[in-house]
């Protein structure tokens, strides 16, 4: 069976050749067991426009290689893969594409032009994670705007329904004026921006004296309903319950006492409008005040703002500070940093407005996930405290309802007559907002006419339910039974608090089982500079050209190698291009090594070399193993390389390299080749589920006709641990005799080559390694 490597070095074009026999002989196909079922709850990328991240495609060649891990480990594997198609990043994608408004757009044609999109990203999504070398099941993906997927998000609503975990209210809610919807606190992201305070003069009713009321919100002047101040504050104790007069609006309302009311900040007095940020929502609730609406879904002034009606947020703001300024209503302004409310997807500011929405209960079960967070494995560890933090700030239920267009639909209708909600039976895909009523009379008045809500649900309704989905949750019950819970959930740290969480809300609410028992959380990929990538920056890598120029195996061994598991890794194509010099030298090390014949078993005595370097590569299987086990991936990535090149090529083959050639004393020479083989294959394949292309390649053409991902990891041996004592004295030694050739000069004058001879002690503690260094050095005497 065994070849000599001829190939001069490696080709990273034959990739593509190793991956359709992988293909062809379906070595990664999954049939499930009673046992052993090892379930990777792969996150469905969003295909929202070119090109897709390479940080992004590294964090799967990541979940690839915890999916090659777990084989090698004697697991049963199922690698899923899916794409997420729904929510707000198609829609926007599709109208700048299509130079077209969603709202001002046909639905049905909308949809279409969002599905073309999708399909186009998508496809190139797919051929990225093919040439990266996914082990996954690409023959059977799914989509989450798929008829099947959707049936069940919608299936997995109506069963909660029934349960009594989702109900209607008209409250403040987050909404994205840009995006047209409600949005989760999940969804929300903070920015510093400058922002002018506002010193206003509220006059004391029946009294010659203002009370001075900073605000960076002026704009909603017309919708305070009282003024608070903290209660210690002795500047406005005498002034607790008394009345001010509203500027330009002429409205009495009180000044009240209120803890959340900061004394430094500003004048100490702050307006409670409806609604300017979450802490007015809180004082409207304890004081029962009542909320005028000041901005509508649109992002203007409702009609409560007078004059100001119809006006954009930026524009009544404008409009008020000058219509202040000339009623001699402000003391003075100045410039703040303030903490802005962001909405994640379109990056414009939230506004707090009242709207009807339905929630999923959640405030119930935060005590019970807060139990579940503690007993998951976090790898790394300290990434568990991104969930714990977002379990202590859950305030309210999760507003599920959104008003958009791509996007599971909420399967409900209501009489229209009575207004009663009628939900449909589970198990087909509804579309109320266009499909006739699956029932023909109201079950409150009997009337047979029947409204479509118009609305979708919030896309981590259908991303919540990943694990359901691919363990074939209420479609096949003994799949489902021998592969849920799933074994682990890989995903970056950026989405702990939507995904990770409403996965575990979700799933817990359906199974009374939490989803996985792993949490694998992947850093940020970043530029060269240390800045996240945003394609707004312009400074997102495209990853297809670099896999193409460097290959995939030069590709993953960089993502294993740059950054310690969880912390954030500079993708730069420098540092990409540097991978590839250690492939170089496996290859030229596969070639060297291959040229000699295979001895799997030694029946003679090793020589003190050969223990000493099998010592060291079971100290190599320890660590690696241990690496694996934790999922990170960049222990065993750089103990193979310091390994590989420091010791093994640079020292052992040119120790053992005579005795490997010289076939007059065969018991010597055996022993040489049988450790090189051994160190070899078990570099092959400690290193086989970060680099699968070469590994494979020189696995299959050295030692086996079977491929080296249908192999297990090799086993610790502590034989020849004691041997590695010796280690810094033999590296010490040659690092000596090399220096001394380099700086030295012959009897002619001439600087030594390494092959030259040259007198010199071998220390008495490497005695019985001075045959292989006298050979090794040409030491002479």
């Amino acid at each position: 069976m065994q070849q000599k490597i001829d190939e001069k070095i490696w080709n990273s074009n034959i990739e593509n050749a190793i991956l359709q026999n992988w293909l062809d002989k379906k070595i990664y196909d999954f049939k499930v067991s009673e046992n052993m079922n090892f379930v990777i709850d792969t996150p469905p990328p969003y295909p929202s426009g070119r090109p897709w991240h390479i940080g992004a495609a590294a964090h799967y060649a990541q979940i690839d290689m915890i999916a090659r891990t777990a084989r090698m480990f004697g697991n049963n594997v199922y690698f899923p893969i899916g794409i997420d198609r729904n929510g707000l990043p198609v829609e926007i994608y599709t109208e700048k594409k299509n130079k077209i408004r969603m709202r001002q757009t046909d639905r049905d044609e909308f949809l279409r032009l969002c599905k073309i999109s999708l399909d186009d990203l998508e496809k190139e999504m797919i051929q990225i994670m093919k040439s990266i070398g996914l082990s996954a099941n690409f023959e059977d993906y799914y989509r989450t705007d798929s008829v099947e997927y959707r049936t069940l998000t919608q299936s997995t609503f109506i069963d909660l329904w029934r349960r009594g975990l989702v109900y209607s209210a008209n409250r403040p809610n987050n909404y994205c004026p840009s995006c047209g919807t409600t949005i989760a606190d999940a969804e929300i992201m903070y920015e510093e921006r400058n922002t002018e305070l506002v010193y206003l003069k509220f006059r004391l009713k029946n009294e010659n004296e203002d009370l001075i009321v900073a605000t960076t919100r002026p704009e909603l002047l017309f919708a305070c309903q009282c003024v608070i101040v903290n209660p210690n504050d002795t500047r406005y104790e005498k002034m607790h319950s008394k009345e001010v007069i509203l500027p330009l609006f002429n409205r009495e309302v009180k000044i009240l006492p209120h803890h959340s009311a900061k004394s430094e900040f500003g004048s100490g007095a702050v307006m409670v409008c409806s609604y300017g940020d979450l802490n007015d929502v809180q004082v409207f609730r304890e004081f029962g005040l009542k909320e005028i609406v000041a901005i509508n879904q649109y992002g203007k002034i409702s009609e409560n703002g007078g004059i100001y009606s119809t006006l954009s947020i930026d524009n009544a703001r404008k409009q008020i500070i000058d219509d202040l300024k000339n009623g001699g209503f402000i003391a003075k302004q100045e410039s703040i940093l303030h903490r802005i409310p962001m909405c994640e997807r379109s990056k414009s500011p939230v506004e707090i407005i009242p709207m009807q929405d339905y929630y999923v209960k959640q405030l119930d079960y935060v005590p019970k996930l807060r139990e579940f967070a503690s007993t998951l494995k976090f790898y790394p560890e300290s990434h568990r405290q991104i969930l714990l933090n977002w379990l202590d700030s859950v305030a309210i239920d999760w507003p599920i309802s959104r008003r958009r267009f791509y996007g599971t639909e909420i399967p409900i209708w209501y009489c229209h007559k009575c207004k009663e909600p009628m939900l449909p039976e589970p198990g087909k895909y509804y579309r109320p907002w266009k499909d006739k009523a699956p029932f023909d009379k109201c079950i409150k008045c009997g009337h047979n006419e029947f409204i479509g809500d118009e609305r979708t649900f919030d896309t981590w309704m259908d991303s919540s339910i990943s694990p359901l989905f691919v363990t074939k949750y209420g479609k096949n019950e003994d799949f489902f039974a021998k592969t849920y819970p799933t074994q682990i959930r890989p995903q970056a740290k950026d989405i702990v608090r939507t995904w990770l969480y409403y996965t575990m809300l979700r799933c817990y609410q359906l199974t009374e089982k939490l989803a996985w028992s792993d949490v694998w959380i992947m850093g940020y990929g970043v530029d060269e500079y240390g800045e996240k990538m945003s394609k707004s920056k312009g400074n997102v890598i495209d990853p297809f050209p670099v896999i193409n120029k460097h290959g995939a195996d030069t590709f993953r061994f960089w993502s294993a190698i740059e950054a310690n598991h969880g912390q954030d890794f500079r993708c730069s194509e420098q540092k990409i291009s540097e991978a590839q010099k250690f492939l170089t030298k496996l290859w030229n090390v596969g070639r060297f090594v291959s040229s000699f014949e295979f001895i799997q078993t030694t029946e003679v005595n090793l020589m003190p070399s050969d223990k000493w370097i099998l010592g060291e590569l079971s100290n190599l299987i320890t660590e690696c193993i241990k690496g694996y086990k934790e999922y990170n991936f960049f222990i065993p990535a750089s103990q193979i390389r310091d390994f590989t090149w420091n010791i093994f090529a640079s020292h052992y083959l040119e120790l053992v390299k005579s005795r490997a050639y010289n076939d007059q004393v065969q018991s010597n020479r055996h022993s040489a080749l049988y450790a090189l083989h051994k160190c070899f294959s078990v570099i092959l394949l400690l290193l086989s589920p970060i680099c699968p292309f070469i590994t494979d390649k020189l696995w299959t053409t050295t030692y086996s006709q079977e491929s080296i991902h249908l192999q297990k990891f090799p086993v610790h041996s502590n034989d020849y641990e004691e041997m590695c004592k010796f280690t810094k004295a033999i590296v010490d030694f040659n690092s000596l005799i090399w220096t001394t050739k380099r700086e030295s000069t012959n009897e002619d004058g001439k600087r030594y080559s390494l092959r030259d001879p040259i007198k010199a002690e071998i220390p008495d503690d490497l005695s019985q390694f001075k045959d292989d260094l006298k050979e090794m050095h040409n030491i002479q005497g």
